[in-house]
């Protein structure tokens, strides 16, 4: 039997937004240590605030400021902070109504440990000492047992406004294939490209996946495949990957869907070895593996006349 295989994957990039009026004005709020919320057509004050009603669908403007103190309508325990997360200590998840708020905002709370903090408590924003308009320039929330703060009216508007932001969005997990997977990746590691085929329906699945998602099968039978296919479509890549060490690749270039000979379905890869505006449907290609690798580094010409249309139609 084989060991199982187990690896660290890490799925990382930059979101970047713009900002409408309202989200522009909470968080350069925040910045200016000022927590604004937004009034609906009945009277409510959301916080955080929104643009548009959640239950009218009404388009919303009306900001007014609350306070910085609040009360903890919920709470979890997190035993073990992550990277990223906003305190390197254990601390609370709370979700805190701010007095003049009607609704809750969620964030962390420094407590000395779980039987510290209730349902109720008051708490109050510590703010971060470096400020940039993000929901970070509120560090987290503190118990508080003071006198509700009261807000100074602001009205929202402000001079150099924050106009979009950039969210990092990481996924840090581990990954172990099944059955199939772990047959097929084995089998890459001999240069060899291995599927499954389904008794039922006959098709060839690569990557295999264990059973087959038409007709709810498990597949067992293992088929080796290529190394030669057909390009059946694809696509030009104009813009080069960031930060991305095993995307280092000068644009502009072709990523495919590739036929392989004898598979049920196409899988992708890049091509190279042809200039990138001579790649074309039916192209036939053939892997090119370098030194110590796992997997094919990418797709050449075989040299041979396309394939006919009819031969990969139904593969697109």
């Amino acid at each position: 039997m084989s060991a199982i295989l187990k690896a660290p994957l890490t799925v990382e990039f930059p979101f970047t937004r713009s900002l409408g009026p309202v989200q522009s004005a909470f968080l350069t709020g925040l910045r200016e240590r000022v927590v604004l919320g937004v009034r609906t057509g009945d009277g409510r004050v959301l916080v955080p605030p929104v643009e548009y009603d959640p239950v009218t669908a009404e388009e919303i403007r009306d900001l007014v400021e609350v306070a910085p103190t609040g009360t903890v309508t919920t709470w979890a325990w997190n035993h073990e902070p992550r990277r990223g997360q906003p305190l390197d200590r254990p601390f609370a998840w709370v979700l805190v109504r701010l007095d003049g708020a009607d609704t809750a905002l969620l964030h962390a709370l420094d407590a000395p440990g779980p039987d510290a903090v209730r349902t109720g408590m008051r708490v109050r924003v510590r703010w971060a000492e470096e400020r940039s308009g993000a929901i970070t320039d509120i560090a987290c929330f503190e118990p508080y047992d003071g006198e509700p703060a009261e807000p100074a009216g602001h009205g929202g508007a402000f001079d150099d406004a924050v106009t979009g932001i950039v969210a990092a969005a990481r996924l840090d997990y581990a990954y172990s294939p099944g059955r199939a997977q772990t047959g097929y990746i084995e089998a890459l590691g001999d240069r060899r490209i291995v599927g499954e085929r389904c008794p039922s329906c006959r098709k060839v699945y690569v990557p295999p996946r264990g059973a087959c998602p038409t007709c709810g099968v498990a597949t067992e039978e293992r088929v080796e495949v290529g190394p030669a296919g057909t390009v059946t479509t694809f696509c030009i890549v104009n813009i080069k990957a960031a930060h991305t060490a095993n995307l280092d690749i000068e644009v502009p270039y072709v990523y495919a869907h590739i036929a392989l000979d004898g598979a049920g379905l196409a899988l992708h890869g890049r091509i190279a070895g042809i200039p990138y505006d001579r790649v074309r449907m039916g192209l036939r290609v053939e892997p090119v593996w370098t030194e110590g690798a796992r997997y094919p580094d990418h797709y050449r010409p075989t040299g041979e006349p396309d394939a006919d249309y009819d031969t990969y139609k139904e593969l697109l």
